[in-house]
């Protein structure tokens, strides 16, 4: 074998020096440019890649996915192969989809006082925090969850330390936990502003910020139909959680009237609140994405009913031209919701929306109206037993 010589004294040139040159400064990513962002949830089912798809075939720049089954306790234990998550982060950037917002279990009850629903949920909601980071999400929404027969502050002080153990050993990044605002049904904590605000005050450890919600708003009887009503509720927002913690809007148009402390989404246009005051909200320099005024990246994401196919792609080209913005074009005649799919679920009577879209591999998931209520009075009583 040959011998390599030892050159001592090696001399270079001072032009060939390396000298280090300060870090780069971290890009702001592309969604937070001023533009405005209009998505809507999309399924993961086939693969979590299929829901990106979905969302630029519906013309959307913007998307919220689950991370697992929303009605299952076995989502907790969900783990997604790095390869997966690989692929659906490098699609996104592709896509240049954004912000990327996840939606927590429906079953995580936070402010739950029985033990060991409070243990599950606090890991569940862990889970959540972990496939998030893997998946690149900017933004995690969960709701508080109900308080049964505890009183407010003391359901407030569980949810700030269920949210803060979950969250405990879980390298957050960007990734920002959402507290939503809900529609006051039942016992369920978060309906008024200062409660939300309360939560998000006792989470400043973990940076909290919050998720809101129109038809919850209008159901919990702030009134965002009118022009005045719309200036009052931005005013309260901001006197109580700040305008500068809410960097995502949920847009439902609401099947309840003003004060009816329900949760039932409408079509852009055809609820109660109406296409105007959607309209008045949308383009509202205050809650739009475009600074001093308004926060860079807000996004405005749909949760709306699937009754027919079509529906989401309809929704979501409402709510560009309410915006008065040309949104991405929308590949003609595509849906979520198939013929096949319409078929068959009325065959048993059941019904699609954005919010129980297939949500795991080969599962579609879909529930009565009865059996939602059903379920809904089972878990407040449940919440409050201890």
């Amino acid at each position: 074998m040959a011998e390599y010589p030892l050159v001592d004294n090696t001399e270079f040139e001072p032009d060939e020096e390396y000298i280090p040159g300060p870090e780069p400064e971290p890009q702001a990513p592309v969604w937070m440019d001023g533009s405005v962002r209009i998505g809507l949830h999309t399924s993961i089912s086939g693969s979590y890649v299929n829901a990106l798809e979905s969302a630029r075939k519906l013309g959307a720049n913007a998307v919220q996915i689950f991370s697992a089954s929303p009605r299952m306790w076995q989502g907790a234990a969900v783990r997604i192969p790095e390869k997966d998550a690989k692929e659906f982060r490098a699609r996104r950037n592709e896509l240049g989809l954004g912000p990327l917002v996840i939606h927590a279990n429906y079953l995580l009850n936070l402010a739950a006082t029985a033990p060991m629903l409070r243990t599950r949920s606090i890991q569940a909601f862990h889970e959540e925090l972990v496939r998030g980071v893997l998946l690149g999400a900017d933004y995690l929404v969960v709701h508080p969850g109900a308080r049964g027969e505890a009183s407010k502050e003391s359901a407030i002080s569980t949810i700030i330390e269920s949210v803060k153990q979950a969250a405990r050993r879980v390298p957050m990044g960007h990734m920002r936990i959402l507290i939503e605002n809900t529609a006051g049904m039942g016992t369920a904590v978060g309906s008024r502003l200062e409660e939300v605000a309360a939560i998000v005050r006792g989470l400043s450890s973990v940076g909290a910020g919050v998720c809101l919600d129109t038809a919850h708003l209008f159901a919990a009887g702030y009134d965002i139909k009118t022009a005045a009503g719309l200036e009052q509720t931005i005013d309260a927002i901001d006197r109580t959680i700040r305008l500068e913690n809410v960097p995502v809007l949920h847009v439902n148009d609401s099947k309840i009237p003003l004060g009816g402390k329900v949760d039932r989404h409408e079509h852009i246009g055809e609820g109660k609140i109406g296409a105007e005051a959607i309209g008045r909200i949308l383009k509202h320099p205050r809650l739009g994405p475009v600074p001093p005024e308004g926060l860079a990246g807000r996004a405005f994401l749909l949760e709306t009913p699937i009754d027919d196919p079509g529906d989401d792609r309809k929704n979501v080209a409402k709510l560009w031209e309410l915006a008065g913005v040309e949104g991405p074009a929308a590949e003609k005649g595509y849906s979520m919701m198939t013929v096949a799919i319409k078929k068959m679920m009325a065959k048993k009577g059941k019904k699609l929306s954005s919010r129980n879209l297939p949500a795991g591999k080969k599962r579609l998931t879909t529930e009565t109206a009865s059996a939602q209520k059903k379920k809904a009075k089972g878990g407040e009583k449940k919440s409050g037993k201890k």
